[in-house]
Protein backbone atom coordinates (compact mmCIF):
# COMPACT_ATOMS: atom_id res chain seq x y z
CA UNK A 1 0.00 0.00 0.00
CA UNK A 2 2.60 2.36 0.28
CA UNK A 3 2.04 5.95 -1.58
CA UNK A 4 -1.30 4.70 -2.23
CA UNK A 5 -3.83 7.21 -2.57
CA UNK A 6 -6.72 5.71 -0.39
CA UNK A 7 -10.05 7.73 0.11
CA UNK A 8 -12.15 6.35 3.23
CA UNK A 9 -15.80 7.54 4.09
CA UNK A 10 -16.91 6.96 8.16
CA UNK A 11 -13.39 7.26 8.85
CA UNK A 12 -14.20 8.39 12.14
CA UNK A 13 -15.48 5.54 13.94
CA UNK A 14 -15.43 2.26 14.20
CA UNK A 15 -14.89 -0.34 11.07
CA UNK A 16 -14.02 3.31 9.13
CA UNK A 17 -11.33 4.36 11.79
CA UNK A 18 -9.70 0.50 12.15
CA UNK A 19 -9.14 0.66 8.54
CA UNK A 20 -7.63 4.17 8.15
CA UNK A 21 -5.22 3.31 10.72
CA UNK A 22 -4.31 -0.01 9.33
CA UNK A 23 -3.84 1.77 5.58
CA UNK A 24 -1.53 4.20 7.05
CA UNK A 25 0.24 1.69 8.70
CA UNK A 26 1.06 0.26 5.31
CA UNK A 27 2.21 3.56 3.77
CA UNK A 28 -1.28 4.84 2.17
CA UNK A 29 -2.24 8.74 1.73
CA UNK A 30 -5.16 9.19 2.97
CA UNK A 31 -8.42 11.26 2.65
CA UNK A 32 -11.02 10.85 5.28
CA UNK A 33 -14.56 11.92 5.37
CA UNK A 34 -16.92 11.56 8.04
CA UNK A 35 -20.03 13.63 9.26
CA UNK A 36 -18.74 14.10 12.58
CA UNK A 37 -16.02 16.74 12.23
CA UNK A 38 -14.46 16.16 16.27
CA UNK A 39 -14.02 12.44 15.50
CA UNK A 40 -12.35 12.59 12.57
CA UNK A 41 -10.11 15.51 12.84
CA UNK A 42 -8.73 13.68 16.13
CA UNK A 43 -8.43 10.44 14.16
CA UNK A 44 -6.50 12.87 11.29
CA UNK A 45 -4.19 14.22 14.35
CA UNK A 46 -3.50 10.58 15.28
CA UNK A 47 -2.73 9.52 12.05
CA UNK A 48 -0.78 12.80 11.10
CA UNK A 49 1.35 12.18 14.55
CA UNK A 50 2.68 8.98 13.44
CA UNK A 51 3.93 10.33 10.61
CA UNK A 52 0.43 10.08 8.02
CA UNK A 53 -0.03 12.18 4.97
CA UNK A 54 -3.52 12.63 5.13
CA UNK A 55 -6.28 15.02 4.95
CA UNK A 56 -10.03 15.00 6.71
CA UNK A 57 -13.14 17.26 5.32
CA UNK A 58 -16.77 17.06 7.19
CA UNK A 59 -18.89 14.88 4.58
CA UNK A 60 -22.22 13.96 4.49
CA UNK A 61 -22.27 11.50 1.79
CA UNK A 62 -25.97 11.87 1.52
CA UNK A 63 -25.38 15.12 -0.31
CA UNK A 64 -23.59 14.89 -3.73
CA UNK A 65 -22.32 18.42 -4.22
CA UNK A 66 -20.21 17.76 -0.79
CA UNK A 67 -19.22 13.93 -2.00
CA UNK A 68 -18.53 15.56 -5.48
CA UNK A 69 -16.08 18.03 -3.37
CA UNK A 70 -14.66 15.61 -1.31
CA UNK A 71 -13.59 13.22 -4.16
CA UNK A 72 -11.80 16.10 -6.30
CA UNK A 73 -10.26 17.43 -3.33
CA UNK A 74 -8.35 13.68 -3.13
CA UNK A 75 -7.27 14.05 -6.60
CA UNK A 76 -6.22 17.45 -6.37
CA UNK A 77 -4.45 16.69 -3.21
CA UNK A 78 -2.58 13.61 -3.98
CA UNK A 79 -2.68 13.48 -7.93
CA UNK A 80 -5.39 10.33 -8.23
CA UNK A 81 -7.09 7.66 -6.84
CA UNK A 82 -6.19 4.59 -6.16
CA UNK A 83 -8.73 2.71 -3.53
CA UNK A 84 -11.92 4.10 -2.11
CA UNK A 85 -13.48 2.63 0.83
CA UNK A 86 -17.47 3.13 0.99
CA UNK A 87 -18.26 2.94 4.46
CA UNK A 88 -20.59 5.42 5.93
CA UNK A 89 -23.67 4.18 7.09
CA UNK A 90 -26.26 4.81 9.38
CA UNK A 91 -29.17 2.43 11.37
CA UNK A 92 -32.67 3.13 12.48
CA UNK A 93 -35.05 2.39 15.44
CA UNK A 94 -36.65 -0.84 15.62
CA UNK A 95 -39.80 -1.12 14.39
CA UNK A 96 -41.99 -3.68 11.93
CA UNK A 97 -42.66 -2.56 8.79
CA UNK A 98 -46.15 -0.75 8.76
CA UNK A 99 -44.35 1.10 11.61
CA UNK A 100 -41.60 2.18 10.06
CA UNK A 101 -40.98 6.01 10.48
CA UNK A 102 -41.14 7.86 7.08
CA UNK A 103 -38.70 9.92 7.96
CA UNK A 104 -36.20 6.90 8.94
CA UNK A 105 -36.49 5.08 5.84
CA UNK A 106 -35.93 8.42 3.76
CA UNK A 107 -32.14 9.06 6.00
CA UNK A 108 -30.78 5.31 5.71
CA UNK A 109 -31.67 5.27 2.21
CA UNK A 110 -30.10 8.35 1.84
CA UNK A 111 -26.94 7.42 3.82
CA UNK A 112 -26.54 3.48 3.26
CA UNK A 113 -27.97 3.48 -0.18
CA UNK A 114 -27.89 6.60 -2.09
CA UNK A 115 -24.75 8.10 -0.30
CA UNK A 116 -22.77 4.84 -1.95
CA UNK A 117 -23.93 5.59 -5.84
CA UNK A 118 -22.77 9.19 -4.96
CA UNK A 119 -19.00 7.90 -4.26
CA UNK A 120 -18.98 5.34 -6.82
CA UNK A 121 -20.14 7.83 -9.22
CA UNK A 122 -17.50 10.14 -8.69
CA UNK A 123 -14.61 7.53 -7.58
CA UNK A 124 -15.29 5.88 -11.18
CA UNK A 125 -15.34 9.17 -12.94
CA UNK A 126 -11.23 9.94 -12.14
CA UNK A 127 -10.61 5.56 -11.52
CA UNK A 128 -11.93 5.13 -15.60
CA UNK A 129 -9.34 7.84 -16.52
CA UNK A 130 -6.53 5.75 -15.06
CA UNK A 131 -7.85 2.50 -15.93
CA UNK A 132 -6.92 1.65 -12.66
CA UNK A 133 -8.84 1.16 -9.12
CA UNK A 134 -10.34 -1.03 -6.60
CA UNK A 135 -13.42 0.20 -4.42
CA UNK A 136 -14.58 -2.02 -1.71
CA UNK A 137 -17.97 -0.86 -0.40
CA UNK A 138 -19.48 -2.15 2.82
CA UNK A 139 -22.69 -4.19 2.95
CA UNK A 140 -23.78 -6.52 5.56
CA UNK A 141 -25.37 -9.67 6.49
CA UNK A 142 -28.90 -7.97 6.55
CA UNK A 143 -27.76 -7.60 2.13
CA UNK A 144 -28.05 -11.36 2.42
CA UNK A 145 -31.07 -12.25 4.21
CA UNK A 146 -33.64 -10.33 5.94
CA UNK A 147 -33.39 -8.16 9.37
CA UNK A 148 -36.67 -8.76 10.78
CA UNK A 149 -37.71 -4.80 12.56
CA UNK A 150 -34.75 -2.81 10.03
CA UNK A 151 -36.72 -2.56 6.47
CA UNK A 152 -34.62 0.54 5.17
CA UNK A 153 -30.84 -1.10 6.94
CA UNK A 154 -31.64 -4.19 4.52
CA UNK A 155 -32.88 -2.61 2.11
CA UNK A 156 -30.14 -0.17 1.65
CA UNK A 157 -27.69 -3.01 2.56
CA UNK A 158 -29.08 -5.36 -0.13
CA UNK A 159 -28.71 -2.63 -2.70
CA UNK A 160 -25.16 -2.05 -1.51
CA UNK A 161 -24.91 -5.32 -3.00
CA UNK A 162 -26.86 -4.93 -6.69
CA UNK A 163 -25.07 -1.68 -7.20
CA UNK A 164 -21.55 -3.67 -6.61
CA UNK A 165 -22.17 -6.22 -8.98
CA UNK A 166 -23.00 -3.66 -11.58
CA UNK A 167 -20.62 -1.38 -11.40
CA UNK A 168 -18.08 -4.53 -11.19
CA UNK A 169 -19.45 -5.64 -14.29
CA UNK A 170 -19.04 -2.38 -16.28
CA UNK A 171 -15.50 -1.35 -15.36
CA UNK A 172 -14.05 -5.10 -15.30
CA UNK A 173 -12.41 -4.18 -18.61
CA UNK A 174 -11.50 -0.82 -17.90
CA UNK A 175 -9.00 -2.20 -14.90
CA UNK A 176 -10.89 -1.48 -11.71
CA UNK A 177 -12.37 -3.78 -9.23
CA UNK A 178 -15.59 -3.51 -6.89
CA UNK A 179 -16.31 -5.46 -4.04
CA UNK A 180 -18.02 -5.34 -1.07
CA UNK A 181 -17.66 -6.97 2.63
CA UNK A 182 -20.45 -7.95 4.78
CA UNK A 183 -19.93 -7.80 8.25
CA UNK A 184 -21.95 -9.72 10.79
CA UNK A 185 -22.47 -7.58 14.29
CA UNK A 186 -19.51 -6.01 15.34
CA UNK A 187 -18.36 -4.22 17.97
CA UNK A 188 -18.78 -0.66 16.93
CA UNK A 189 -20.88 2.20 18.21
CA UNK A 190 -23.94 1.09 15.63
CA UNK A 191 -23.98 -1.87 17.21
CA UNK A 192 -23.86 -0.48 20.95
CA UNK A 193 -26.64 1.40 19.67
CA UNK A 194 -28.72 -1.67 18.60
CA UNK A 195 -27.93 -3.57 21.72
CA UNK A 196 -29.12 -0.92 23.57
CA UNK A 197 -32.71 -1.00 21.58
CA UNK A 198 -34.05 -3.99 23.44
CA UNK A 199 -34.13 -6.21 26.41
CA UNK A 200 -30.98 -9.37 25.98
CA UNK A 201 -30.50 -7.71 22.70
CA UNK A 202 -26.69 -8.78 23.28
CA UNK A 203 -27.44 -12.38 23.80
CA UNK A 204 -30.20 -12.73 21.06
CA UNK A 205 -27.46 -11.10 18.57
CA UNK A 206 -24.81 -13.33 20.11
CA UNK A 207 -26.88 -16.72 19.82
CA UNK A 208 -27.65 -15.66 16.03
CA UNK A 209 -23.66 -16.46 15.33
CA UNK A 210 -22.67 -19.96 15.32
CA UNK A 211 -18.52 -18.86 16.81
CA UNK A 212 -20.09 -17.25 19.60
CA UNK A 213 -18.98 -13.88 19.28
CA UNK A 214 -19.43 -10.59 17.74
CA UNK A 215 -17.00 -9.88 14.71
CA UNK A 216 -14.09 -7.55 15.51
CA UNK A 217 -13.08 -4.31 13.85
CA UNK A 218 -9.96 -5.95 12.80
CA UNK A 219 -11.99 -9.09 11.52
CA UNK A 220 -13.45 -6.68 9.07
CA UNK A 221 -10.55 -4.62 7.72
CA UNK A 222 -7.81 -7.54 7.27
CA UNK A 223 -10.80 -8.42 4.72
CA UNK A 224 -11.16 -5.04 3.25
CA UNK A 225 -6.98 -4.79 3.20
CA UNK A 226 -7.34 -8.51 0.84
CA UNK A 227 -9.52 -7.28 -1.45
CA UNK A 228 -7.66 -4.26 -1.93
CA UNK A 229 -4.52 -5.83 -2.30
CA UNK A 230 -2.90 -7.05 -6.03
CA UNK A 231 -3.18 -10.54 -4.79
CA UNK A 232 -6.43 -10.57 -5.03
CA UNK A 233 -6.16 -8.63 -8.75
CA UNK A 234 -9.11 -11.55 -10.28
CA UNK A 235 -11.58 -11.01 -7.38
CA UNK A 236 -14.46 -8.59 -8.53
CA UNK A 237 -18.24 -8.58 -8.11
CA UNK A 238 -18.21 -10.13 -4.52
CA UNK A 239 -20.30 -9.73 -1.64
CA UNK A 240 -17.62 -11.71 1.28
CA UNK A 241 -19.55 -12.65 4.71
CA UNK A 242 -17.12 -11.91 7.60
CA UNK A 243 -20.21 -13.86 9.57
CA UNK A 244 -18.54 -16.28 12.37
CA UNK A 245 -20.78 -18.77 10.51
CA UNK A 246 -23.71 -17.03 10.57
CA UNK A 247 -24.89 -18.03 6.50
CA UNK A 248 -23.60 -21.43 6.89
Amino acid sequence: MKDKIVLVTGAALGIGKAAAQAFAGLGAKLALADIHEKEGKKVLAELQAEGAEAFFMQTDVADYEVVKAFVAKTVETFGGLDIALNNAGIGSELRRTADFQLEDWDRVIAVNQTGVFYCMKEELSYMQKARKGCIVNISSMAGLKAMPNQIAYTASKHAVIGMTKTAALEYARQGIRVNAVCPVFTSTPLVDKLISMGDNMEQKLLRSIPMGRFGQVADIVNAILWLCDDKSDFVTGQSLPIDGGQMC
